[in-house]
């Protein structure tokens, strides 16, 4: 009998299956990381996994702490700072970044700056970092809604998808051509964007979710492919390993938080009696 797996695990296990075997992956914290290296282990050995401050062609040990954490990898082939990092990306040898959105509209524009007005934000978000540079210049970019909304307008505008769709992010001339989000991975489903349009549908359903139920989350006419298929479910392998390699990333954010506070609890009683 299969395993059973969580919801994050699925979400882990799809997002490793955009990376592909000789590829140059940039590598953020959490989920990337997790995915990075169950690619590397399972499917696309000759990747090259690289953090974004600079470290490349690491071996995933641990789940990074942060995005110069050399002590997460057995090793690496050298290391450079953060600015050759960007540079290489500007030079087209990024191929697969992962980004987290906090906003997104139907061309794949992001806002990960603020909700609400700028100056009086309602929820005051981490702002781009790198995001803009690696949604520019990677040749794909794999996006990740996890806590975040779908809107028709952006409250603010950090890193440029298809702009207004359709050919607009090439006539642009700011972007190299061909570049910009390839698939949206959310909760309830995965989506991609229309070679013609730019405009994001439908593409795949996780199990047990129906297109009605993505459809309250999308507030504009969301198209759906007609080829839509279930997200595969995943393998005792690739299961194993993320529960091997980054367990409270497979339970999830909010049951980490919840054993965390009762683990705290839990010692500040024994210290009471002590």
């Amino acid at each position: 009998m299969s395993k059973g797996y969580t919801l994050n695990e699925l979400l882990i296990i799809t997002c490793a299956k955009e990376i592909k075997d000789y590829q140059n992956v940039i590598l953020g914290v959490g989920l990337p990381t997790t995915a990075g290296a169950l690619a590397k282990a399972l499917f696309a050995p000759h990747a090259t996994l690289m953090m974004e401050s600079g470290i490349i062609d690491f071996e995933p040990l641990v789940p990074l702490n942060h995005i110069a954490d050399a002590h997460s990898c057995r090793g690496f082939s050298y290391a450079t700072d953060l600015f050759t990092a960007f540079t290489m990306t500007y030079r087209g040898f990024v191929d697969v970044c992962f980004l987290g959105v906090g906003q997104i509209d139907k061309f794949g524009n992001l806002n990960t700056t603020c909700i609400g007005d700028y100056y009086h934000p309602t929820l005051r978000l981490p702002g781009s970092g790198g995001a803009a540079d690696f949604i520019a210049y990677a040749k794909k970019t794999v996006l990740t809604l996890r806590g975040g909304q779908f809107v028709e307008k952006l409250d603010y505008f950090t890193s440029a998808g298809y702009l207004e769709g359709g050919d607009s992010r090439d006539q642009s001339g700011l972007f190299p051509k061909g570049s910009g989000p390839s698939m949206l991975l959310t909760t309830k489903g995965v989506f991609r964007f229309h070679p013609e349009t730019r405009e994001m549908y439908l593409a795949q359903i996780h199990p047990g979710v129906t297109v009605d139920d993505v459809r309250k989350d999308v507030p504009w006419d969301l198209k759906v492919s007609p080829d839509l298929t279930q997200t595969d479910r995943p393998t005792d392998e690739e299961i194993e390993f993320v529960r091997r390699f980054a367990p409270t990333e497979s339970v999830g954010r909010s049951l980490r938080t919840e054993l965390a506070i009762e683990n705290a609890l839990n010692r500040a009683k024994r210290r009471g009696k002590a």
